[in-house]
């Protein structure tokens, strides 16, 4: 199946996807983890995402366009793949139909993932990562074992796009941007919604029933 995960930044897009990967056996294209991993290793790119990541903003078309392009085109992404982080608007939509296109494919669903914003906000704000391990914790949902330090005492760190301004400014975007997408799917007859509040498991098994999976 060729997919794509719709929903808000912190609806659990990527575990979800990562789930349904390893049950059909095609590989998770998370735009997020391939930005991430530019920036990180500071290459032009990486250092051009910074700019607009770094305040909350969205990348550029053009950069996340090329990006997707190259990746599904890869041999492990013949079978299929679950799209998570784009398209965010139509007119990625459109580049990605004319990519599908110009390859003799095209997609299967589209699920859009239904989180509150208000819980959105407490999803991310909560979250620190470990200053030496990476360790990602939560102050709610998954406590450090010590006020503000992690295992072995590492101090704990809050990224800069957690910051609740950020998170704000993303979902206000978010909200005006893909609006129109949700339409344009819904009108094709892909759109498959599902509720992201709940168990992992329940979660998982509602989504599964959405694409005709369960």
């Amino acid at each position: 199946m060729d997919l794509v995960f719709m929903g808000p930044p912190g609806a659990g897009k990527g575990t979800q996807a990562q789930r349904l990967c390893a049950r059909l056996g095609v590989p998770q294209v998370s735009t997020g983890d391939m930005l991430r991993a530019a920036r990180k290793a500071g290459t032009e790119l990486g250092r051009k995402a910074d700019e607009y990541m770094s305040t909350g903003r969205l990348v550029p078309d053009e950069v996340v366009i090329g990006l997707v392009a190259e990746r599904i085109a890869q041999p492990d992404a013949r079978g299929g793949y679950v799209l998570d982080g784009f398209p965010r608007t139509v007119a990625q939509a459109e580049s990605l139909d004319r990519i599908l296109a110009a390859a003799g494919r095209q997609l299967d669903h589209v699920v859009l993932l239904e989180v509150p914003d208000e819980l959105i906000v407490e999803r991310i704000t909560g979250r620190r990562t470990g200053e030496t391990t990476g360790r990602i914790y939560h102050i709610k949902y998954d406590p450090p074992p010590f006020p503000n330090r992690g295992e072995g005492g590492e101090r704990l760190l809050t990224r800069s796009d957690d910051r609740e301004e950020v998170v704000r400014q993303r979902l206000a975007e978010y909200a005006a941007m893909t609006a129109p997408l949700v339409a344009y799917y819904a009108t094709r007859g892909l759109l498959r919604r599902v509720d992201g509040v709940g168990a992992l498991d329940d979660i998982t098994t509602a989504l599964l029933r959405a694409i005709g999976v369960a």
